[in-house]
């Protein structure tokens, strides 16, 4: 008798995008601050979500790389 094959959890998309959201939010909110302190906030707001993206992008890349 053979075992069946493991099922992968049925909300991998989800988590995936929400872990692309965090980042977004998380990134979005350091470059915010950083971009504040610095007089540069339109600019550190900026530079936080392309690193955020960059950064759950390859969270997601490397937690899911089957999906």
């Amino acid at each position: 008798m053979s075992t069946p094959s493991p099922k992968k959890p049925p909300m991998r998309g989800a988590v995936a995008g929400m872990m692309i959201v965090g980042s977004l939010v998380a990134w979005g909110l350091v470059g915010l601050g950083a971009g504040a302190l610095l007089g540069v906030t339109a600019l550190g707001l900026v530079l936080g979500l392309f690193v955020g993206l960059a950064a759950g992008t390859f969270g997601v890349y490397s937690r899911f790389r089957d999906l």
